[in-house]
């Protein structure tokens, strides 16, 4: 019991001090400001409804993550999507609609969920799923983009619906952004950049960190040429190794504690910009946040799975409500028998354990 309490507790002071910061960075935006205050109190009610669902045995995260599209137009070095098949190149088959992710996103609110945060492939695609994410107004939705889509309607939508805040990847400077990504993707994202600047939309940034651009990343050169673009948040990912190939770039131990001390001092420098890491300091939080701890992935189809690097499922959400799918047979399974904690590799235990939690599925 004392674990779970805990564990919530740490849930709530991360929540609180997202948003805390986030109003930090936005003082100089008044539209943006205002509605991360409105935002504030309508956290502080969902705070309160996931203390009263812990209380009465459900625990709710307060995050999801959720890939609303299977396709994508890039194809990026090392996609661990890709290499899942969560993305493919061939049409979509029976994924969510619309009106299926309303339906889920509304439950969401009414579970205490703050942050549902929008992947594919690429979500911009699905427009529909973004515009129905824009009636959530208790909900943020950072949507993580290549940031290819962004037109003319993105924008008015965009201003439109605070709660929208794209997240386009960027893997530090032009050379590496491309060699990654593509000819052309760091002009179009920093371009991107310009123009959210300009209009006064708050957007961020996701770097995945890998043992090659991990010290550009986190310099304070890089930082400040982010908050000079006007980009109020900043995502660092572990790169996952999919491959053995890859295996290499995952950040191991001494490239993570490097990585905390360098974003622990540009946090202490400069409140114009949040700096959130992914998966953070594992210890400290008495192991992987995934299978419902903090969070859990919903994929294109309705498959509720532990995280998007481990991609499997006993419930699927087109069958069932979102309240049990939190507490999936799996997710119990993975919380109760130690698989979410232990020495790993890169940025996620459940890949790394993947046959451990192959057996777990196949138990049923």
């Amino acid at each position: 019991m004392k674990q779970q309490f805990d564990l919530q507790n740490h849930i709530e002071q991360g929540v609180e001090k997202i948003v805390a910061d986030t109003i930090k960075a936005t003082l100089k935006n008044p539209k943006e400001s205002a509605f991360m205050a409105k935002f504030a109190m309508a956290s502080r009610k969902a705070s309160k409804v996931r203390q009263k669902n812990e209380q009465e045995g459900l625990h709710v995260p307060g995050f999801l993550i959720a890939s609303i599209t299977s396709s994508c137009n890039l194809h990026c070095a090392g996609c661990y999507s890709r290499c899942n098949n969560a993305t493919v190149d061939t049409p979509p088959v029976r994924q969510l609609t619309s009106e299926e992710w309303l339906r889920i996103f509304r439950e969401a609110d009414e579970l205490g969920v703050s942050f549902i945060m929008l992947a594919g492939g690429e979500p911009m695609i699905r427009r529909d799923i973004i515009e129905a994410a824009g009636k959530m107004q208790n909900i943020i939705f950072p949507i993580f983009t290549n940031g290819t889509f962004v037109d003319d309607r993105y924008f008015r939508l965009l201003d439109e619906c605070r709660n929208l805040i794209p997240v386009m990847s960027i893997e530090g400077g032009k050379e590496v952004t491309d060699v990654r990504r593509g000819t052309g993707i760091y002009d179009k994202v920093s371009s991107n950049m310009d123009a959210f600047k300009e209009k006064g939309l708050i957007f961020g940034a996701s770097i995945t960190v890998t043992t090659e651009n991990i010290k550009e990343v986190t310099s304070r050169e890089f930082v400040d040429s982010l908050i000079e673009k006007g980009c109020k948040l900043a995502i660092f990912i572990e790169f996952v190794p999919v491959t053995e190939e890859a295996r290499h770039l995952a950040p191991g131990d001494e490239e993570r504690a490097y990585m905390a001390g360098a974003l622990e001092k540009l946090r202490e420098s400069t409140s114009d910009i949040v700096l959130l890491s992914f998966p953070g300091d594992e210890l400290a939080m008495g192991g992987c946040m995934a299978a419902g701890r903090e969070f859990f992935h919903i994929n294109s189809h309705g498959g509720a799975e532990p995280c998007p690097f481990s991609p499997y499922s006993d419930v699927n959400i087109k069958e069932t409500s979102l309240r049990k799918a939190i507490s999936s047979p799996l997710f119990r399974k993975l919380q109760e028998n130690g698989v979410l904690s232990g020495e790993h590799v890169g940025g996620c235990v459940l890949y790394e354990k993947r046959d451990q939690v192959e057996a777990l599925v196949a138990e049923g």
